[in-house]
């Protein structure tokens, strides 16, 4: 059962945000993509349980893309994204539908979409949620670069068997990954010389922070956007 946090400080959810431009298929999914669609590189945004369509998902999305990569968030909810106000559907029936298992599956066919397109490395960042399905694609050997960042139902079993050089950013207040599993992914990342990794936690933030803060808020914003340029810098490292 996954905590609270996953769910704390829901977005207002706007289809219409945003530089860049939804296409109805990549991958044969519905997708926001933005940047220049001849890059080499290209970054997929593995969003939090609240989906494409959150504003902050988006702008990141938009930042990455001006540092030269063509950047791809889809919509691997289907048009479904949680919703804490649905008591029809509260979080433990919603993610049996929405399983980062299924996600991992579909992100590969966005990933395969992307080397037709002619890119040639391909990194990825997943949220909360998307974190499991990033690591699954690490895991897969799909990817040249991973950025997980506070995430949520991963493992020191799926750390163990990533395949590429990987950067977990976590939070000092986080149930769904504490620091001290943190420490523990970081521990086993150091035994493994062949794979490059960057593990840090956030000091006095909570899982979410990244993507899901308070614009008013001088400290939050500091550290999502501290945590934006150690991922930026981590695919710039890797994929360039």
């Amino acid at each position: 059962m996954a905590s609270s946090q996953c769910c704390d400080n829901p977005p207002a959810l706007n289809p219409a945000c945003g530089e860049g431009k939804v296409v109805d298929s990549f991958g044969g999914l519905k997708a926001y993509v933005a940047g220049p669609e001849d890059s080499k590189a290209a970054v997929v945004l593995v969003a939090d349980v609240f989906g494409f369509e959150a504003p902050i998902m988006r702008k990141i999305a938009d930042k990455v893309a001006s540092s030269g990569y063509f950047v791809v968030v889809p919509d691997l909810f289907h048009g479904d994204p949680y919703a804490p106000e649905n008591v029809e559907k509260p979080f433990p029936v919603w993610i049996k539908s929405h399983t980062p298992e299924k996600g991992f599956e579909e992100t590969k066919q966005v990933i395969g979409a992307l080397k037709e397109k002619g890119v040639s490395a391909v990194g990825a960042a997943g949220y909360c949620w998307g974190a499991k399905v990033v690591v699954e694609l690490a895991k897969a050997h799909e990817i040249q670069a991973a950025v997980l960042l506070h995430p949520s139902f991963v493992t020191v079993d799926d750390i163990k068997e990533v395949k590429c050089a990987i950067s977990i950013l976590g939070a000092e207040i986080d149930k769904m990954s504490p620091p001290e599993l943190i420490k523990q992914f970081e521990q086993v990342l150091s035994l493994n010389s062949g794979v490059g990794h960057f593990v840090k936690i956030f000091p006095g933030v909570a899982h979410g922070w990244s993507v899901r803060y308070n614009h008013d808020d001088a400290a939050a914003v500091k550290s999502a956007e501290e945590a934006f340029a150690d991922m930026l810098d981590w695919f710039n490292k890797n994929l360039k």
